[in-house]
């Protein structure tokens, strides 16, 4: 790990203003990713502005029909919370998925967007339900946020402040994943909004994305049969010693099927 400077701001006005003075630096989520990548040496920050302090991006409430997450919600937050388990059971079973212990109780929901892991299980969710990404500055459309292998469309030094989610009729969350790191070989997200069906997929490509046939096929008719004999096409996806393209093809319609199963419950 190379050295650095730490800070520890208190509001994200001032952490803002530290991250505007500080171009190599970064900010510090719940630290799962950013850290390990330190002790690698694959980066290498010249500043960490450690935003565990700001309070304001700890909010976790539920609005009408509308589920707020604050960038700095840790998973097993949402994962225990009743009024989440009530309004999205999905959204908060996802996150009871996310890694092991240590990785829930540390782990943020802005620091796993920010960062766009292809095999991380809240990208699917956040698609899933057409989330809205807040930040300092802006909001963002989900289907506008993820544009590739650890890209999305936060500029540098703009801070995720929080995430709203819609609820959905149903939803349900499925994935195959790696015994060891817990991390999606393949996670299908799949919400009925009445007519209105979204389908996300994480872990099989360079970031999550959308699968439009199962999404025609379901709002025809919301049933596992309906994705039971859809193709999905391996072109493009991911192929490492876990997983080859044409089995994460696979996997997609597996997954897909038992997650409309999983929501009909």
């Amino acid at each position: 790990m190379y050295a650095f400077e730490y800070h520890r701001p208190s509001s994200s006005k001032e952490a803002l203003d530290l991250a505007a003075k500080k171009s190599e630096g970064k900010f510090l989520a719940g630290g799962q990713s950013l850290v390990q990548a330190m002790k690698l040496r694959l980066s290498s920050p010249s500043d960490l502005i450690d935003l565990g302090s700001v309070s304001e991006l700890k909010n976790l409430k539920v609005e009408g029909n509308t589920v707020l997450v604050g960038a700095m919600v840790r998973h097993a937050e949402v994962a225990a919370s009743p009024a989440v388990q009530k309004a999205i059971p999905a959204l908060a079973a996802l996150a009871g998925m996310i890694g092991d212990r240590q990785v829930r109780h540390m782990g943020t929901i802005g620091g796993s967007l920010a960062n766009s892991d292809p095999a991380a299980d809240y990208p699917a969710a956040v698609l899933g339900l057409g989330a809205t990404i807040s930040t300092h500055k802006r909001k963002i459309e989900a289907d506008k946020f993820f544009k590739g292998l650890y890209e999305t469309a936060l500029e540098p030094g703009e801070l995720i402040t929080q995430v709203s989610f819609p609820a959905p009729k149903r939803a349900a969350y499925m994935k195959f994943k790696n015994p060891a790191s817990r991390f999606a070989l393949v996670g299908v997200f799949v919400a009925d909004f009445g007519g209105n069906v979204r389908v996300a997929v994480t872990g099989a490509g360079a970031c999550a994305f959308r699968q439009p046939d199962m999404e025609k096929a379901l709002a025809a008719k919301f049933a596992p049969e309906s994705v039971a004999n859809i193709k999905v096409k391996s072109d493009g996806l991911n192929n490492d010693l876990h997983a080859s393209p044409e089995y994460r093809a696979h996997l997609i319609t597996v997954m897909a099927k038992r997650a409309v199963e999983a929501a009909l419950k």
